[in-house]
């Protein structure tokens, strides 16, 4: 099982969490910019974020044999506020960097006229810059919140092969799924989405244009789920090849949309050398129990 996860949040996670996803086959990931769980007070701290993620966190993320990429925006919950706007002035220059793989997350938390104007502002840099879009629905009201940002997408003029709607669940995959657009899931152990759900979904509805993410933020989270969705996948008869597609080929193809992605093999690490069982292994056990198996490049740190 090789697995790329097109949507987590190294920032707050350990290496201890570097080791575990790659004894369990995540071999490339992609970053997010996000809320950091308390208010930003100047456009400073998101400059200093960017810079982060688009240097020390690629670097960190290397020494245990995983590539790196990022998208880059100004968050749904601080688009409501005046003192990080700002950073929308800033945000081209660093459109530009070579790891930047995607806009995002953009969207809606509160659903305001403010978060309307830098959804419909990130869309027209996505066009410009010719990248794909991470899009955040709403955690409230989130069945109007995603049928009003398909609109805002429709308005925008951007290509909804371009774009993927995250955190989507039961109720709103099958408007997406009529858009074109990417559907994208987070897994997470009590909210949003678990495995069975998510394997059942992709009995219903297939393979094609889907996502899925261990989102793994500050909160309680799991980054091996995108594994054990997986094994989860395998328990009810999907092949090898059909979780290889969700976890692997489908991410790849959304953000190679962009030009820039890098899955060749990292010095001392082979990208291709993943698990190939899926139940009653190390992906099914916790992070403390596969850190260990992980190999580690000579001279990284630990």
């Amino acid at each position: 099982m090789r697995i790329f996860d097109p949507h987590i949040h190294m920032t707050s996670r350990t290496t201890d969490d570097y080791e575990a996803m790659y004894a369990a086959g995540v071999r490339a990931l992609v970053e997010p910019s996000f809320w950091l769980g308390q208010p930003r007070t100047n456009v400073g701290s998101y400059i200093d974020y960017f810079d982060a993620l688009t240097g020390w966190e690629r670097f960190r993320a290397s020494q245990f044999g995983i590539r790196h990429h990022c998208a880059l925006a100004l968050n749904p919950k601080e688009a409501n506020d005046p003192r990080c706007r700002e950073v929308m002035a800033e945000l081209p220059r660093f459109l530009r960097r070579e790891s930047v793989v995607a806009i995002g997350e953009t969207g809606y938390d509160s659903m305001t006229p403010e978060e309307d104007e830098v959804l419909e502002a990130h869309l027209a840099l996505a066009i410009e810059h010719g990248l794909p879009v991470i899009v955040h629905t709403p955690h409230r009201d989130k069945k109007h919140g995603t049928r009003r940002t398909l609109e805002v997408i429709a308005h925008s003029g951007i290509a909804p092969e371009l774009v993927v709607l995250d955190h989507l669940n039961e109720v709103t995959i099958e408007m997406v799924k009529q858009s074109g657009a990417w559907m994208g899931f987070s897994i997470y152990p009590d909210t949003k989405m678990d495995p069975h759900r998510m394997v059942a979904l992709l009995q219903q509805y297939g393979t094609e244009r889907v996502l899925v993410n261990s989102a793994a933020d500050w909160g309680r989270s799991d980054p091996l789920l995108t594994a054990k969705t997986g094994a989860a996948m395998v328990d009810v008869g999907f092949t090898a090849d059909d979780v290889d597609t969700v976890l692997w080929q489908n991410p790849v193809d959304f953000f190679a949309q962009s030009g820039r992605l890098d899955l060749s093999p990292l010095p001392g690490f082979d990208l291709a050398s993943a698990p190939d069982t899926f139940s009653g292994n190390s992906i099914l056990r916790g992070a403390a129990d596969v850190a260990a198996q992980a190999p580690v490049a000579e001279g990284a740190a630990r």
